[in-house]
């Protein structure tokens, strides 16, 4: 859920409300004491070298405590900077050495030992300052007297005019002795700009300074900058570094009013934005938002880089500081979280001046580029101790396993090759110090002889397996491939062609491959009802399929003119009755023995007595429709023919396709009459 943004002033963090501020006048900076102390401000700025922390000779005056105030450097009445004064509390610590006489002749030292009088301590302190973009070190003299010398105890402060800054910017300012005798002091502080200001009208670069918003727009976050048409100003987009200059990301001469949208993730926590008019000498206002913000510094992590640098380098690279602490760890091959190395080797911080936000973790492989692709190798742990003891265990998902041990596990199986494998030198050294290494340990060769009979095995299975699936060749063409079937009837009268023409679209469905004239009268017209037979005879045959012999009172009629009188022309039947043209060649093949297993008959109820079928065709078999669909389906399919239970539910619905049609077949003029003229008492002349 996106962080609520209010309208912020670019003013943000912790500035001192101020109400008035004191003025200083001239531009000369100045130093002074609290009383009983003297000091002296050295002429001009020093080098800022801190050097190393040395031994305290005996009472020495350091600092304790920083404390700053915001005054006005003026050099008129209107015209102003901002500035920083510091005031340096400082403190005795150490103790007055014995006299050298003392302790070499061994008397007792006393207990009342006064210091001298007309002893006095003296001092260089050094303050450090920083606002972006400028740097200063400036060096006070401080001289305590001697009756004011008491260890531990406070003597006074010293206090500096001033050291100037821009408004809204973050200063830091830094003290310590030269030589240094303690870690120096800091204190970071951020200043209010022309808004958190009552004295405006007194700095010159607030008359025109541009005003800028920070809002929320969805996801992504609105720079608003208020200023008068034709007003020219820059703006820049810079992270803020904790050590080093600040690194510029985004600067342009703009003209005002303008808006400028930032997208979220480009937000990070040390993201900070400065404007200013561009004038000679005008003050660069700063604002760093984004500190706190838990967008900001999820993005700070996925910005984040860690790059390894062989031989045992490494480099973490993100916009802002952030904290982070290097370790070893390892990771199977299939992948997983990195484990923690068992026993571990030594870990290495990185000290930053950023708090941890996420527990968030960046992992790389150790030197992918010299090892190579990912292996299936061991990793090897070896721990040196005392007298040149050392010990190997290999890091598995269950630990870290000692090479010559009993464990049910691969390196445990495999300990003493991999123990010979490390001392001749097979394996390859990832890290190395006084502590212990990292060995990594090819396991090829093992895997091989492992896996060789299981490959074996594997070729025996493939090529029982190529036999089995070639002696299902057929049926799994069969069922890969729907089955022809070429339906033969008579054309009786426009209700029954209706029906055949219900029965061939049921069949397409189951599915089947339907061949009928009612589909086909261009080409019938245009081959001739005996060529378009030959034809579609051929190929449903050369497929594997079915004729199918749909027998109606005019079929049968057909077929009893043909049996009595073989020299019947076709022709006579009109130029589409397929039916009366195909006797020449279906009648062959049954009178031949050819049929079964090629023609399949079938009759509809009530329409036909079962008797009325000639007996020559019933070599085959002949179905009576819908009472013996499920047979007549399956007769139809073969072996591609679904299971009982699914083969019903399909001839149910065939059937429920037909009836609308048997229905009109029955309700045709005449219809009854034609099951009664062919029947049983017309006799079978075959």
């Amino acid at each position: 859920m996106p962080v609520p943004w209010f309208l912020l002033s670019l003013a943000l963090g912790r500035n001192p409300v101020v109400l008035s501020l004191e003025r200083v006048v001239g531009p000369e900076d100045t130093a002074r004491c609290s009383p009983g102390l003297s000091c002296h401000l050295w002429d001009g700025d020093v080098l800022c070298l801190p050097g190393s922390l040395v031994s305290a000779p005996g009472p020495v005056l350091v600092p304790t405590r920083l404390q700053t105030e915001l005054v006005l450097r003026c050099y008129e009445e209107t015209d102003c900077d901002l500035c920083v004064r510091v005031t340096v509390h400082l403190a005795v610590h150490g103790y007055w050495e014995e006299p050298e006489d003392e302790a070499k002749f061994g008397r007792a030292a006393d207990p009342e030992f006064v210091v001298p009088t007309n002893a006095s301590l003296q001092a260089h302190i050094v303050l450090s300052f920083q606002a972006y973009p400028t740097a200063r070190c400036v060096l006070l003299e401080v001289q305590v007297p001697a009756a004011l010398v008491q260890p531990g105890q406070s003597v006074g402060s010293v206090v500096f005019d001033c050291f100037g800054a821009a408004l809204g910017a973050e200063v830091r300012i830094w003290s310590y002795t030269q030589p240094r005798y303690q870690k120096e002091l800091n204190l970071t502080q951020q200043l209010p700009d022309c808004k958190g200001l009552e004295v405006r009208d007194s700095i010159q670069s607030c008359w025109a300074l541009p005003w800028l918003n920070v809002s929320a727009d969805g996801d992504d976050v609105r720079l608003v900058l208020d200023v008068s048409e034709e007003q020219r100003f820059g703006l820049s987009l810079y992270w803020n570094q904790v050590q080093g200059p600040a690194k510029p990301w985004w600067h342009r001469n703009l003209t005002g009013p303008q808006t400028i949208t930032l997208n979220h993730t480009d937000l990070v926590p040390c993201l900070c934005i400065q404007v200013w008019p561009l004038e000679p000498d005008s003050v660069r206002t700063s604002i760093c938002p984004f500190r706190e913000d838990p967008r900001a510094h999820r993005n700070l992590w996925r910005a984040a880089r860690l790059q390894l640098l062989p031989p045992r380098g490494w480099r973490l690279e993100a916009p802002c500081s952030l904290p982070a602490e290097a370790t070893l760890c390892w990771q199977a091959p299939d992948g997983g979280p990195c484990q923690p190395l068992v026993p571990p080797l030594p870990r290495e911080n990185v000290t930053v001046n950023v708090s941890t936000w996420e527990k968030l973790q960046l992992q790389e492989c150790l030197w992918a580029a010299s090892l190579g692709p990912l292996k299936d190798d061991v990793l090897l742990v070896e721990k040196r101790g005392p007298q040149d003891n050392r010990s190997l265990c290999a890091l598995e998902p269950s630990g870290c396993t000692p090479l010559l041990s009993r464990a049910s596990t691969r390196a445990a199986r495999l300990g003493e090759q991999l123990l010979q494998d490390v001392q001749s030198g097979q394996c390859l050294q990832l890290w190395d110090d006084d502590l212990g290494a990292l060995w990594a340990c090819p396991m090829d060769k093992y895997i091989h002889q492992r896996w060789a009979l299981v490959w074996l095995a594997c070729l025996l299975f493939g090529a029982v397996l190529f036999l089995l699936l070639l002696l299902k060749k057929n049926h799994v063409k069969a069922a890969a491939r729907s089955r022809a079937a070429l339906l033969l009837y008579s054309a009786d009268d426009a209700a029954f062609e209706r029906l055949v023409g219900a029965l061939a679209s049921a069949l397409c469905q189951l599915p089947l491959r339907v061949a009928v004239d009612l589909w086909s009268r261009r080409a019938l017209s245009a081959q001739g009802p005996l060529a378009w037979f030959h034809a579609q005879r051929r190929q449903t045959l050369q497929d594997g399929g079915v004729v199918v012999l749909l027998f109606s009172p005019g079929a049968v009629a057909l077929c009893r003119e043909w049996l009595q009188d073989a020299t019947s022309a076709p022709g006579a039947h009109g130029p589409h009755d397929a039916f009366a043209a195909s006797l020449s060649c279906v009648l062959p093949d049954f009178l031949q023995g050819r049929a079964p297993g090629r023609y399949v008959g079938a009759y509809f109820d009530r329409l036909l007595s079962p008797d009325a079928v000639p007996a020559l065709f019933r070599c085959v078999p002949v179905f009576s429709l819908p009472s013996q669909m499920p047979d007549f389906l399956g007769t139809l399919q073969g072996p591609a023919a679904p299971r009982p239970r699914r083969l019903a539910e399909r001839a149910q619905q065939v059937s429920r396709a037909l009836q609308p049609a048997v229905d009109g077949c029955l309700r045709a003029p005449g219809a009854p009459g034609l099951g009664r003229r062919v029947g049983p008492e017309a006799g079978d002349r075959t």
